[in-house]
């Protein structure tokens, strides 16, 4: 038996029904919980998701710089991300777009779809076919939705869990809202796949810079867990980054300070330590470097190789002596 329609006579949807408006190939069974989200003090917006399915970022999570942001989920109309966020583009409101969305689709009742805007107004839908325990709530600039749950309470405990980490960035926030919802149960059947999204509340050079945060687990056993750590890695390299356009401002102290605030995040990255080693040493602070390269040269040769490298294009600016020295650290 075709196993999408197994799927389907399980959860007992007339099959009729099923044939003319709830799947096709390119509406994928994305039962989850998500969060959309705009930060009241920056502007940023978010889009977060779980679910016992396949890379479901690819499906649920949609979001635009200063537009706003759409998760479309249960049985699964992919359009409605970019058709959604174009109408907001168009000037029209978080329950305009989905009442357009929804107004052409026959599949409707079998949709759960949640918009913000760029103003913080939000739009939910939760069809009357949507699998059980399905429900949402709506807060101050954010909407929380969920379908085929274990019990009636990941809603609301989504909710809570957002409103009560008010003090941290978008990003961590609506990841405790993930969390919250499966410390309450989560999806009936497991779970597979997360993904957040946030972006600038204002566009700028373009969606290169836009997406602030864009990380996905597409498949793993705690796949939560996964995306926390993601999350905190992306934090240690923004780190790294600040480190190293310090680097190119010849900003050598505040270089230090970056890369020393990435590594205590990871002390286990190389790269990390690597970096602070090198601008110890533009500093001339050479025996303070060879300390921290010498075990990084025994972990892997491949960074002394490279170190000799950095002077042609002036990332090391130290005399042939020191240079010398540093690459005999061991």
């Amino acid at each position: 038996m075709n196993r999408i329609v197994f799927l389907l006579l399980a959860f007992c949807l007339p099959l009729a029904a099923v044939r003319a408006q709830v799947y096709t190939s390119t509406d994928p069974l994305a039962h989850t919980f998500s969060i959309v989200a705009r930060d009241a003090a920056t502007g940023e917006l978010a889009v977060a998701v779980q679910s016992h399915w396949f890379s479901v970022g690819t499906s649920v999570s949609w979001a635009e710089a200063g537009v706003g942001a759409v998760a479309t989920q249960s049985f699964t109309n992919k359009s409605f991300g970019p058709r959604g966020l174009a109408l907001l583009k168009s000037g029209k409101t978080a329950q305009q777009a989905l009442d357009e969305l929804l107004r052409a689709d026959e599949g409707r009742e079998v949709r759960q779809v949640a918009i913000v805007d760029n103003q913080g107004r939000v739009a939910t839908h939760t069809g009357a076919k949507c699998i059980d325990m399905a429900g949402q709530v709506q807060g101050a600039q954010f909407s929380v939705q969920a379908n085929m749950m274990l019990t009636s309470t990941v809603p609301a405990a989504m909710a809570k869990a957002y409103e009560a980490n008010a003090r941290l960035p978008l990003a961590e926030r609506v990841l405790a809202a993930l969390e919250a919802a499966q410390a309450a149960g989560g999806d009936i059947r497991g779970r597979q796949s997360a993904a957040l999204l946030v972006v600038a509340a204002k566009p700028g050079a373009g969606v290169w810079a836009d997406r602030l945060i864009d990380l996905r687990v597409d498949d793993a056993d705690v796949p939560l867990k996964e995306l926390a750590r993601l999350l905190r890695l992306h934090r240690a390299y923004e780190h790294m980054n600040a480190g190293d356009l310090a680097v190119e401002k010849n900003d050598v102290p505040g270089a230090i300070r970056e890369y020393e605030a990435a590594e205590k995040m990871f002390p286990q990255n190389l790269e990390m330590k690597y970096w602070h080693a090198i601008s110890l040493a533009e500093k001339k602070q050479i025996s303070a470097a060879i300390k921290l390269l010498g075990p990084i040269f025994r972990a892997d040769p491949n960074w002394r190789t490279l170190t000799q490298r950095l002077p042609k294009v002036g990332l090391l600016t130290v005399s042939p002596a020191e240079l010398q020295q540093i690459l005999a650290a061991k």
